[in-house]
């Protein structure tokens, strides 16, 4: 649908990365095929009871949670934006109040240990070698998203500073501190690569590694360990480990010292064993 195509330009001429552009994208077309599907005619403008009717199929019909409903009402919040920049619409008609209220105090559980982590770390060096294996170190030991780590830069990171330039959500620039685990890693991986590309990880033809070759070596090497649980295990683990919430906050790229609140939590196995203590 042209409107559609037009929608992901405006996203990519504000700077959203592509992952951004899928969801939001994602989510429009999720509700052009609702509309289609109960009124039996193709969307030309949204409104305000049509979001309200939305809303109600997501959250009784399909039975989603209230965050993902309000991702989903938070990505047409924008296209409404968007469509009243061209001229299509006149007005906003998805209100703050339109928006479930859910409250998140602390995320699930941390579901993997270190050594579920170290384990894990291992099989993807010996299965896959250096390559995924920085990759998989940095992701557990640094807090990136998949997306910031495949698009480091070879000059990105500072060996001797032990600093890692990051560009996150937003182009936003962060400086992440390594550990020796993330330098032993990435020096032995430089050792067998070779290209001449920008980028530190490469594909097999040696241009920009894609997100879904990340995912394909996690989906070899376990199948309960993924990106998100070694973001999730790394925010958890530092906060043990004596990081402030502002330091993990800066570490991760949360815009918000709010989001990282929500990893306050412990492991599952150590919050059964101060249930004991009760």
């Amino acid at each position: 649908m042209p409107l559609l195509d037009d929608y992901k330009k405006f996203l990519r001429e504000r700077g959203k990365s592509e992952n951004t552009i899928k969801t939001y994208s994602g989510h429009v077309n999720e509700y052009y095929r609702w509309y289609k599907d109960t009124f039996g005619e193709e969307l030309t403008l949204l409104y305000h009871t049509n979001i309200l009717d939305f809303r109600s199929y997501l959250q009784n019909i399909k039975k989603l949670k209230f965050k993902s409903i309000d991702t989903k009402l938070s990505s047409l919040t924008n296209f409404n934006e968007f469509l009243v920049q061209i001229g299509v619409q006149k007005d906003l008609v998805i209100t703050a109040e339109d928006r479930l209220k859910f409250q998140q105090d602390i995320a699930s559980p941390a579901e993997i240990e270190k050594k579920d982590v170290e384990a894990f770390l291992q099989k993807v060096l010996v299965d896959t070698g250096k390559r995924n294996y920085a990759i998989a170190v940095i992701l557990a030991y640094a807090g990136l998203r998949v997306s910031e780590c495949i698009s480091i830069g070879l000059t990105d990171i500072d060996f001797q500073a032990r600093e890692l330039l990051v560009i996150g959500k937003g182009n936003k620039q962060r400086i992440v501190f390594i550990n020796d685990k993330i330098i032993h890693a990435v020096r032995e991986y430089l050792k067998v690569r070779n290209s001449q590309s920008e980028y530190l990880f490469i594909s097999r033809n040696g241009g920009k590694l894609h997100r879904s070759s990340v995912n394909r070596f996690f989906n070899q090497c376990s199948d309960r360990i993924t990106p998100h649980k070694l973001r999730h295990y790394f925010c958890s683990h530092a906060l043990e480990m004596g990081y402030t919430i502002a330091e993990v906050a800066n570490q991760a790229g949360h815009a918000s010292e709010r989001t990282t609140l929500i990893y306050t939590n412990t492991s599952r196995e150590k919050m059964k064993e101060k249930s004991n203590l009760l």
